[in-house]
């Protein structure tokens, strides 16, 4: 799926603490993001993201959960890479369309740690692959 760790962020502070390391990551968005900010909310914390930390190598994957609808729309606002339910009819149809775009639809969230979730203690030991630490 992704060959860097994923971190779900929820807003511009978890964002730039995700980033800060200057480690590769994939930025998650929380579940169903798409449906209830939105993808020119998502679009733009990672604008802010990016520009704040050029150097720092960082994928973006956005929730779409079941909407379809919001799939499409973030593929058309260029959206690179969405989740959306495997269970959803319209699933097949959405990954060719993203096909055509250049894009990746993704039918499941990689493991990830939740800066929602209290889990920022866990960040550099999650970025840099130490299991052992972040089991403790």
């Amino acid at each position: 799926m992704f060959s860097h760790p994923a971190v779900i962020v929820h807003g511009i502070d978890h964002v730039r603490l995700a980033l800060r390391p200057g480690r590769k990551v994939v930025l998650v968005s929380s579940h169903g993001a798409a449906l209830y900010a939105g993808t020119g909310w998502w679009r733009a914390l990672m604008a802010i993201g990016r520009a704040e930390f050029p150097a720092t190598p960082m994928t973006d994957l956005l929730d779409c959960a079941g909407a379809p609808g919001r799939a499409l729309e973030a593929l058309r606002a260029g959206q690179a890479a969405i989740r959306l339910d495997a269970s959803v009819p319209a699933w097949p149809a959405v990954a060719a369309i993203a096909t055509a775009l250049g894009a990746r639809v993704f039918p499941h969230r990689p493991p990830a740690i939740d800066l929602g979730q209290g889990d920022a203690w866990r960040l550099d030991a999650w970025l840099t692959g130490d299991t052992d630490r972040n089991l403790r």
